[in-house]
């Protein structure tokens, strides 16, 4: 039986789209199931089906069209438009426990979307959540208002409560409806992002308070966050309908403020920041130069914008090509400086139905203030809940938070790293210590405006070298280690990092975006050594598939295992699956499902999955099967009919590297699949390696999954005694 929410505005303009992503993320964190439908349209086309199936990767139904639900309402057949909005809840509301109706929200023009939201309300047996966006509104007010609202649908009389979520409140330090006079960035009308941060304590304690005397349910209070709104330069170009005389990364690079430059060159430098959209005369060929050296020099600005319908000299272009081959954009209008600039001021803060980027963060900043309690009650207890995505990431934040570690990066002052290292920081997730020259490290944060926490520790390599001559001279003697030889290879980050591990100084290792994966490797295969019983590193991808997180295992270390090492890694995998929260159900593939098929590969398959099972009976694991056996139910049940893994494996298995590193980019790449890892596996402590190609993304989730991995090698530590 599932439950129906219907979430609807309590004024204009609340966010009521962004609103729906948050909570549809919450509850997806929790394991529950959960479906969308916006019933009714608000106007052709309308975004909001869209964003929500880019941001939740599920099936939404159309809605009726604006102009069939305003005949219908017109003619008096309130009862038709219903039964249309019942057919379309129960359409998008199978097989979920909870389905989120997204109510009408108030336009220009428009003076039946409150009756239509109180008529779904009693035709979909709905609980009601409204949504209110404080602006200038003291905490009282804003309750206040919402109360009137709920009135209107008669919601508070009717004994089941109504919930609240207060959207982009602003803590703010001046008087109410101050804004920057001089800002021109995206949204600056409004509030300025002063409540990036979070709201303190008693800005919370005051909106509950207020909400609770109203006889309202907070569920959300969600601070405002200007980074949320920044548009990308391929948004502001459509927006301006500019000329693109260089795209460049226009599609991925964001603009968070906006400076006009008709200034000379060192004034206008100062406004040349991280970020900034630079608009200027098209005749401001030192504007342009002065730009292209800033982005050489290492600060990333989003874009250029050339105005007054004035073409760049030729010459200049060719100067700088080198930065618009780099990716910088750069584009034209016909408007004035100051017109271009305040029209971008003046965008539709509207998420575009491209721009996956900002529909995940939006989703995630904004679960992150749902209110666990109540997306935790609609939890059905004898439902074994399923590990989506979503809920895997929220898991290993809050599970490396609950015991911090301390993560050595020996790539220190490589620009990916730098920003991953705050980003980590900022989340709580580990201590980050970033082996490089300390200028250097700041320098390359300064140029990307990442600012470097205190709890970020730089060290310089040569200043701690000689403390570990004699450690590892110790450990390698049997290998001809002589002072000499351990002093060179100290030059390395990579060892000194290990070293630290060695020594207890550090819990864990991340390298490899711009070393190799021997070079990551080698050393902690020379100090470290492996687990006790163990005798093989391999490795595991977790995959985040639309519906559920699946484990492939090795796609990144072993070439060719043999069948005792492919049982090895079986069992490893099986193990680093549950540690993380999937559940282990174990497939060992092939080309070939149980006898179906004959030759030496396939019966290396088959011995391994003997082994694997006579060392592991506990586990879930099966083989030889192959892929669609494995995963889908239905070829599962005319392949392997009797198997207890087939259709439902979670835990996939290859038989050796090139199948298993080609499988798992196939997937990645052709199915959009978010890839985390390689998550190096049977190290004594772990170590991580990255692709040359990762982003800070990337480098974020694998500081992550290195920090609970040195959470479990203490307590495996400890239960071995």
């Amino acid at each position: 039986m599932r439950t129906t929410v219907l979430v609807a505005p309590a004024g204009r303009g609340v966010g009521i789209t962004t609103a729906c992503l948050g909570i549809v993320r919450a509850l997806d964190r929790e394991g529950i199931r959960v479906g969308f439908a916006k019933p009714v349209a608000n106007r052709e086309p309308d975004h909001t089906i869209p964003l929500l199936s880019l941001g939740a990767h599920f099936a939404i139904p159309p809605a009726v069209p604006r102009g069939e639900a305003e005949a219908l309402l017109a003619a008096g057949d309130d009862q038709t438009l219903m039964e249309r909005v019942v057919a379309i809840a129960d359409q998008a509301g199978e097989d979920v426990d909870v389905l989120i109706v997204q109510g009408m929200h108030p336009e220009m023009g428009m003076v039946h979307s409150s009756r239509v939201n109180a008529l779904m309300l009693k035709a979909l047996d709905a609980e009601l959540v409204l949504v209110a966006a404080p602006a200038d509104q003291t905490a009282a007010e804003v309750a206040e208002t919402i109360a009137i609202a709920a009135r209107g649908f008669g919601a508070l009389s009717d004994g089941r409560g109504v919930g609240a979520i207060l959207n982009r409140v602003c803590e703010r330090k001046g008087e109410p409806g101050e804004a920057d006079a001089e800002s021109f960035g995206p949204g600056s009308a409004g509030c300025s992002g002063c409540a990036v941060a979070g709201l303190s304590e008693a800005c919370l304690r005051e909106h509950r308070a207020a909400l609770e005397a109203e006889g309202l349910r907070p569920i959300a209070i969600v601070p405002c966050n200007s980074e949320l709104m920044a548009p990308r330069v391929k948004d502001i170009g459509d927006a301006l309908h500019a000329q693109v005389l260089f795209p460049g990364e226009a599609r991925t690079r964001r603009v968070k403020d906006v400076a006009v430059c008709a200034m000379t060159v060192p004034n206008a430098v100062k406004a040349l920041k991280p970020g900034t959209l630079v608009v200027t005369p098209g005749d401001r060929s030192d504007i342009l130069l002065a730009a292209a050296m800033t982005v050489q020099s290492g600060t990333p600005l989003a874009g250029v914008v050339l105005t007054g319908g004035i073409g760049p000299d030729r010459k200049v272009l060719d100067l700088c090509r080198k930065v618009f081959d780099a990716g910088l954009p750069l584009l034209a209008v016909q408007g004035s400086s100051y017109h271009t600039a305040t029209r971008v001021a003046g965008m539709n803060p509207t998420i575009p139905v491209d721009d996956a980027e900002r529909v995940e963060r939006t989703m995630s900043f904004v679960a992150d203030y749902v209110d666990l309690g109540w997306a935790r009650a609609f939890a059905k207890p004898a439902r074994v809940p399923r590990l989506s995505p979503p809920a895997f990431r929220h898991r290993l934040v809050e599970t490396a938070r609950a015991d911090v570690k301390r993560i050595v990066l020996p790539e220190g002052s490589e620009p990916r790293t730098v920003a991953a290292a705050a980003i980590v920081a900022a989340r709580g997730i580990a201590k980050c210590v970033l082996l490089g020259n300390p200028d250097e490290v700041r320098d390359v944060a300064s140029r990307q405006g990442v600012t470097l926490p205190s709890t970020v520790e730089i060290i310089n390599p040569p200043d701690v070298a000689h403390r570990y001559v004699a450690a590892l001279v110790e450990r390698r003697r049997a290998k001809g280690m002589t002072p000499d030889r351990a002093e060179a290879e100290l030059q390395d980050n990579i060892m000194i990092g290990t070293m630290m591990m060695a020594l207890d100084e550090a819990d864990g290792l991340v390298s490899g975006a711009v070393h190799t994966t021997a070079h990551t490797i080698r050393p902690a295969l020379q100090i470290i050594k492996t687990v006790p019983g163990c005798n093989l590193v391999s490795s595991i991808f977790f995959m985040c598939l639309p519906e559920q997180v699946l484990v492939f295992g090795d796609c990144a270390v072993n070439p060719n295992p043999t069948a005792a090492e492919l049982a090895d890694i079986a069992v490893q995998s099986a193990d680093s699956a549950v540690a993380f929260g999937v559940p282990a159900r174990v497939a060992m593939l092939s080309y070939s499902t149980g006898t179906s098929g004959a030759g030496e590969d396939v019966e290396k398959v088959a011995e391994a999955t003997r082994i694997a099972r006579s060392l592991r009976p506990d586990l879930a694991l099966d083989g030889p099967l192959q892929y669609d056996a494995a995963v889908m139910p239905d070829v599962a049940r005319l392949k392997a009919p009797k198997s207890d893994v087939a259709g439902k494996a979670t835990v996939l298995i290859f038989p050796d590297l090139n199948t298993g590193n080609v499988t798992y980019k196939a997937v990645q790449r052709s199915a959009n699949v978010v890839s985390i890892g390689p998550m190096l596996q049977g190290l004594a402590k772990p170590v991580n390696d990255l692709s040359r190609g990762c982003l800070v993304e990337d480098i974020v989730f694998t500081i992550n999954l290195t920090a609970i991995q040195a959470q479990q090698a203490v307590r495996a530590k400890a239960a071995r005694g």
